[in-house]
């Protein structure tokens, strides 16, 4: 800017001293004023340029100024977002750790009761078994021995067990029902159900109302003569009668009626050990 200022004072200079001058010092001062001329021109040009470049790169400036503050806020959102993920994902291991413990707590349980069912199954087939070896081969064609459902079900015909129309025991059923009776001392473990039950023929006793109580009075000799014949702890034992109304084949015929006529020696594994597996059932944790 001080040359520009500068160059009026030149001119004004030359025009003094042209009268004073000779024509070939005029020439020279001529000269010399057209190239301050041209750098001069040179001068404003560079500058105007200088200004457009300096124009543009504050605006290049501000642009980017304007992108780091949306880059800034983009940064705080998205560290926001990462801080509420690690929240969500601290959560959600916790919850899976809580799964997991509960899966782990019932495949243990869920192995005991096999472990249960299986000793019961192996007890149940060793009973069976040595139950069956014992019998000989008349006593095998009134004794029926199965296992359904992890119980022992000895089911015995009546012609063997009772007198005639009677509910006392017959003296051909001792023999067999010693064999039982070491059977069930064997297996303490075990509780015993005796259960009585008729065919559909009304009963022809001024004693018997009817075949419930022939049924529960035939279970009952049973289970005293387990009692006080072969020292059976009464504790283990239950008599029940079903009458009539737990048929195992139709009353139409002889052959029926003498399958249904029958009491059933039901050996299962003690309720209790059940209740102390379904106590020890691992809780469920609440919903969350």
């Amino acid at each position: 800017m001080k040359l520009y200022k500068s160059i009026p004072i030149v001119l004004f200079s030359i025009i003094l001293i042209a009268g004073c001058v000779s024509n070939k010092k005029y020439a020279e001062l001529q000269t010399t004023y057209s190239k301050l001329r041209e750098r001069n021109q040179e001068l404003s040009n560079k500058y105007q340029d200088s200004q457009r470049e300096l124009t543009g790169a504050n605006s290049r400036v501000k642009s980017l100024e304007e992108q780091i503050t949306s880059e800034k806020a983009n940064v705080v959102a998205l560290q926001d977002a990462l801080n509420k993920c690690l929240s969500s994902s601290n959560q959600g291991n916790v919850n899976i750790s809580k799964l997991v413990d509960e899966i782990n707590s019932s495949n243990k349980y869920i192995k005991q009761l096999i472990n249960a069912k299986s000793k019961s199954d192996s007890l149940n087939m060793v009973l069976t078994n040595n139950l069956t070896r014992s019998l000989s081969k008349e006593e095998l064609g009134d004794v029926d021995v199965q296992v359904l459902k992890g119980v022992v079900y000895i089911s015995l015909s009546d012609n063997m067990l009772y007198k005639s129309g009677s509910y006392e025991i017959s003296d051909n059923a001792n023999e067999t029902l010693s064999k039982i009776a070491k059977i069930i001392k064997d297996y303490d473990g075990y509780d015993v159900l005796i259960e009585g039950n008729t065919d559909n023929l009304p009963i022809a006793q001024t004693n018997i109302r009817n075949n419930w109580d022939l049924s529960a009075l035939r279970a009952s000799s049973v289970v005293q003569t387990l009692q006080t014949k072969y020292a059976v702890d009464p504790k283990r034992l239950t008599a029940g009668g079903r009458g009539e109304f737990n048929p195992i084949a139709d009353n139409s015929t002889p052959a029926g009626k003498a399958k249904n006529r029958r009491t059933q020696i039901i050996i299962t594994p003690k309720l209790d050990q059940f209740m102390e597996l379904i106590g020890k059932a691992p809780e469920q944790a609440p919903k969350q």
